[in-house]
């Protein structure tokens, strides 16, 4: 369809006799938004009893060493799942066989009565896995017991993973922007439709930096990643849609740079990356 056919089909909405200029204005506004109006269809139904469940794997410790800063991490999604109105299991310095046990419980677990399912890990890693206190576990391992055709209950729903850990070990570059930056098929309808979804749809796959790169942790206030996702939840986790939100908090993450007195290290960049296979929009609008 043509702009000019666009604009006579919503012209043609207005009542002769309200073609006046402020009422014609008015009308033209009001016909935009019944229009630009989101079809409930297309929105995740999150009017369940429960929001769902929440698992944070806080992999701090691992013999001699540790992550320092993943406590505040921790702590602050608590905080933040809890206000969320999320049922948030937090587990500590789990080995390999406690978080398979862990995923295995909470995948067959009834979700019926839950809006969706979250899981955050972490941890150190690499491209395909994270590090459990005495191994590693994949990321396969970790959200394939959460697929349509095994964890039934959650089919139709939002599963969120978020992923907390590097994945390899190179550093992102500065690279100076051209613009100035202003901080440091047809489906069936009707009431007898039936609807079948792959396996793996309705997942949205969160890391804090791209496949191939080092992600940053500030030792006393915690991770880059993290940090950034807790406050922008805080701040529209109850009105912006997810993606856009994690949109933003790519966007503030990827303007810090690394401040350390290394000259290897010093003004590095991370960005974070997300991979969505959602099929409607994601709001965690208050619950009531």
């Amino acid at each position: 369809m043509s702009e000019n056919s666009n604009v006579n089909t919503l012209t043609s909405d207005i009542p002769l006799h309200l073609h006046s200029p402020r009422l014609g204005f008015l009308c033209v506004f009001s016909v935009l938004c019944r229009y630009l109006h989101l079809d409930p269809a297309e929105e995740y139904k999150m009017n369940h009893k429960r929001r769902g469940l929440a698992l944070i794997f806080n992999q701090e410790n691992f013999g001699s060493t540790s992550r320092a800063g993943s406590r505040n991490d921790r702590d602050k999604l608590l905080m933040r799942l809890t206000e969320m109105k999320f049922d948030v299991k937090v587990y500590d310095n789990m080995n390999e066989e406690e978080v398979y046990k862990s995923i295995s419980e909470a995948a067959e677990a009834d979700h019926s009565d839950a809006d969706c399912f979250l899981l955050v890990f972490l941890s150190h890693g690499d491209k395909d896995h994270v590090d459990t206190y005495d191994g590693q576990i994949s990321i396969e391992d970790i959200t394939s017991p959460f697929k349509g055709d095994k964890c039934r209950t959650l089919v139709g729903k939002p599963k969120i993973f978020i992923f907390q850990a590097c994945r390899g070990d190179k550093n992102d570059d500065p690279a100076t922007a051209c613009d100035a930056v202003d901080s440091v098929v047809e489906e069936p309808t009707g009431d007898g439709a039936r609807y079948t979804l792959p396996a793996g749809a309705d997942f949205i796959m969160c890391y804090s930096v791209a496949e191939g790169y080092f992600s940053n942790r500030n030792i006393a206030s915690g991770s880059w990643y993290i940090q950034a996702l807790c406050e922008l939840f805080e701040k529209y986790g109850d009105s912006l849609e997810f993606t856009e939100l994690l949109t933003l908090v790519n966007r503030k993450v990827s303007v810090r740079s690394v401040q350390c007195g290394d000259s290897q290290k010093d003004g590095k960049k991370q960005v974070p990356y997300f991979a969505s296979m959602l099929t409607k929009k994601l709001y965690f609008r208050p619950k009531k």
